[in-house]
């Protein structure tokens, strides 16, 4: 994965989201693999205070990680459907997981030259495909301010400030 950053204040030019922060579940199945200062790391080895790199500042602060195991909706997504190693192989996410789509889906589909939309909005039955329900332990990544992360070669959106229900 290669971070495409600018040095901007935390939160600035944080993308038009494509649904109420309400109706998403920003959080990522064990495994996932998330950009850091300290390499790339699994979700399940970071801790608080780990600084991530994010797509709004360069870098943020990790200020909790809430740790879950849930039954939820899923989607899979190919190797390289949202455009080169995005993502890096085959990721899972979860259906109402906010990732920033920044290629023809974002002028097409929503009208702008980036979106930030819920996984299951870009369900096209080929490469991003329904994974049904199932039982995943979860981490909510919570920063100071809304984050755009690198996850799997993609770029999720970060928890909510307010804890959503599934």
């Amino acid at each position: 994965m290669e971070p495409k950053t600018v040095r901007r204040a935390p939160g600035a030019g944080f993308p038009a989201r494509h649904i109420a922060p309400e109706d998403a579940v920003n959080a990522l199945p064990a495994g996932t693999v998330v950009l850091t200062l300290d390499g790339a790391l699994p979700v399940e080895f970071l801790n608080e205070g780990d600084r991530v790199i994010s797509r709004n500042c360069g870098v943020a602060t990790l200020t909790r990680i809430h740790r879950d195991r849930r039954r939820v909706d899923t989607i899979t997504i190919q190797k390289g459907t949202l455009g080169v190693s995005r993502p890096e192989q085959d990721a899972l996410v979860l259906a109402r997981q906010e990732i920033l789509v920044r290629d023809w889906r974002a002028g097409t589909l929503f009208g702008a030259s980036q979106a930030l939309v819920p996984a299951r909005r870009l369900i096209d039955g080929e490469f991003i495909r329904d994974a049904g329900q199932l039982n995943l332990d979860l981490f909510e990544l919570h920063f100071d301010s809304p984050q755009i992360l690198y996850a799997d070669g993609l770029e999720l959106a970060s928890a909510n400030l307010v804890p959503a229900t599934v």
